[in-house]
């Protein structure tokens, strides 16, 4: 019986003995677990550069297409405005092309075909600024020239004694300009010796001269002169 109360006492002690022990103790440090994640809603740098990436292409696509779309509007609108041009008569070449069986390639009537182009000349005088009004209403612009075989062909078409207006002017500076916004080649003028002459003189004419033949003049825009237009040929 005695040996059962020391059992007890001695297991007594124990846990007593435990119980302080582990109160005293200082509790072993707990690990702490590092996580490297992104806040919640940031995105990682490969989607963002990703992202970056679309965004560029879409501008570019974007600037892209608005571009083909004006010049494919101003397209429409050049056939727009030919089509309700009404020519009484055409004079047709048929001609064969690799892309279509049987073209007709057409100019109006009293006009003249040199390559893919028709040309008339306006016995009409009038300003520089009112023979190019009304070459546009023929569907047509005022010629511009940029050969010699050109220059050779309209002259030959043309009075000796009258001086016609041409698509060349000068907006200032002497930076001429041809009226269809083709770049004005140096080496592929015709201007008589000394001309230019006047910086004032910002339209140009070509005329012909006894003893040097024909060739351009510059001379004031306001001076009622005929003119000659240019217009592509008419295709059916």
């Amino acid at each position: 019986m005695a040996s059962e109360i020391t059992y007890a006492e001695v297991k007594f002690k124990n846990e007593s003995n435990s119980s302080h022990n582990y109160s005293e103790s200082p509790a072993a440090p707990r690990e702490k677990r590092i996580h490297h994640l992104s806040k919640p809603g940031s995105p990682s740098l490969p989607f963002t550069s990703l992202l970056v990436l679309f965004l560029l292409l879409s501008i570019t696509f974007l600037v892209a297409f608005i571009i083909y779309f004006q010049k494919y509007s101003q397209l429409l609108e050049e056939k727009k405005a030919i089509k309700s041009i009404t020519h009484n008569e055409l004079n047709c070449t048929k001609i064969f092309s690799p892309m279509e069986d049987k073209v007709w390639s057409c100019c109006p009537k009293d006009w003249k075909a040199l390559g893919s182009h028709c040309y008339f000349m306006s016995t009409n005088k009038a300003s520089w600024n009112k023979s190019k009004e009304n070459c546009s209403h023929r569907g047509a612009h005022l010629v511009v020239i940029h050969s010699q075989e050109q220059e050779d062909f309209i002259t030959g078409i043309l009075k000796p004694r009258d001086a016609y207006f041409i698509g060349l002017s000068d907006p200032g500076h002497r930076q001429w300009q041809w009226v269809d916004q083709t770049p004005y080649n140096e080496s592929a003028t015709f201007w008589h010796r000394g001309e230019p002459s006047s910086d004032n003189e910002q339209c140009v004419i070509i005329n012909h001269r006894i003893g040097t033949g024909w060739g351009w003049n510059d001379i004031l825009c306001s001076v009622e002169q005929p003119s000659v237009c240019q217009m592509k040929k008419i295709y059916l």
